[in-house]
């Protein structure tokens, strides 16, 4: 069922691809947050301005987790 204002639309990444970002800013976990086509991805371990090489771990509906490589 489609969410008032919210389309459903699938994940442009998924796991086990590798994509090189740029951190935007921090969760409020801590976890660095980079976007790949406007989707939101969580990178521990990062920081602000850092630019990574990131491996997709975990993807759920609207985000997705990712680990740093190399």
């Amino acid at each position: 069922m489609e969410r008032s204002g919210f389309q459903s639309r699938k994940p442009p990444v998924r796991r086990g691809e590798r994509y090189r970002v740029r951190i935007e800013s921090l969760g409020k976990g801590g976890d660095g947050i980079a976007r790949i086509r406007g989707f939101v991805i969580f990178v521990p371990k990062t920081n602000v301005g850092d630019e990574v090489e990131i491996e997709i771990k975990n993807v759920k509906e609207r985000f997705a987790f990712a680990e740093v490589v190399g």
